[in-house]
């Protein structure tokens, strides 16, 4: 049983992160903001997928100003990623968004700082500060010589320390590396010494296959050090596919469960059905199921049995013939041509 972290608890729109609550997963859109119809049909696309927070790049006031639109369209909090420009954050804020990731440090004055505090304070709209290893303060780089975890750690409190300042405690806080125990050590760092709510991920994560791995390993080592409160798997792919991911680490950890878990074996000289394009149909056919539900697809006499046993549904696949699972009990023994068909009526059913 992983026991996590104690943290405060912040609320983004009506998703309450830290304080226990479940760890939510949230993705960024990848489409020009200022395209409305396009961004809100991506970010459409994620809910179904299972985001729960969504954050959106503003680079300029045209972006700025198309957050109320885009706000209205969806049912998910929304939050606005904004560097340097305190007045791109002052109208994110106008446009009615749920949260800011921004770092104080990098806005400019301190009355510019103060300008956007007020304006969050007044809608309780919390601000993520958000550290990463490639957009280090100049003068950390000197004193560490490269992004050490302490360094990143470093920059965060200099962050917290302005918005503090200000009165201002409603903020979460992220520190990302591309390099993954680089990563792991700063939180690691950092929750040793506050406890201000945690987004965790890997920063530039890289292509599907790397991107996983490097995803799955980080935020698997955090989570199971009870460490994190929200998550993103960043990845240079579609952005359901950094959901999809996400859910699978936290159902790998017993942490949420979300969609099917989907468990088929690696093949042997013992298998004696085509297994490899079965599990892949398999999986291609779940991938749109959000209920929580496990499925086997086997292709020996050794643990196919049992696997498919232990799953709510399970095919184990035998010379020319398998048979066909639910909730432990064989329900009929079909050729090998009809075992992909016969599992999903089965699930349908």
């Amino acid at each position: 049983m992983i026991e996590r972290r104690e943290t405060r608890q912040i609320r983004v729109g009506n998703v309450a992160v830290g304080g226990g609550n479940p760890i939510s997963v949230q993705s960024m859109t990848k489409t020009d903001t200022r395209d409305v119809n396009a961004t809100v049909n991506q970010i459409l696309a994620l809910e179904s997928a299972g985001c729960e927070i969504i954050r959106l790049a503003v680079p300029d006031i045209d972006a700025a100003q198309a957050l109320g639109p885009i706000k209205k369209a969806v049912n998910i909090p929304v939050i606005s990623d904004i560097h340097f420009d305190w007045r791109l954050a002052l109208e994110a804020i106008k446009q009615g968004v749920d949260g800011l990731r921004l770092n104080p440090g990098n806005i400019g004055a301190e009355w510019k700082v103060k300008e956007v505090v007020i304006a969050a304070k007044e809608k309780n709209i919390p601000i993520r500060i958000g550290v990463n290893a490639g957009s280090l303060e100049k003068e950390l780089l000197e004193k560490y010589g490269h992004p050490t975890p302490e360094a990143l750690v470093e920059s965060a409190e200099g962050h917290i320390k302005i918005l503090e300042d200000l009165d201002f405690h409603n903020i979460k806080v992220s520190l990302k590396a591309s390099n993954v125990m680089r990563t792991v050590d700063a939180y690691r760092l950092f929750s040793k010494k506050h406890d201000y709510p945690l987004h965790i991920g890997i920063s530039e994560a890289g292509p599907p296959f790397t991107g996983m791995i490097k995803s799955a390993v980080g935020l698997g080592v955090l989570l199971s050090d009870g460490i994190g409160d929200t998550m993103r798997v960043s990845l240079t792919a579609e952005p359901e596919e950094e959901i999809r991911v996400a859910y699978e680490i936290l159902k790998s950890l017993g942490i949420r469960r979300r969609g099917p878990e989907l468990i088929s074996c690696p093949t042997c000289g013992r298998c004696q059905v085509d297994l490899r394009p079965l599990a892949q149909k398999v999986e291609d056919l779940l991938r749109n199921v959000s209920k929580p539900i496990s499925v086997a697809v086997m292709g020996c006499v050794v643990n196919g049995p049992g696997e498919a046993r232990e799953a709510d549904f399970g095919i184990a696949g035998g010379k020319d013939m398998g048979l066909v699972f639910k909730k432990g009990k064989v329900v009929k023994k079909v050729k090998e041509e009809e075992l992909l068909d016969a599992l999903i009526e089965l699930i349908n059913e």
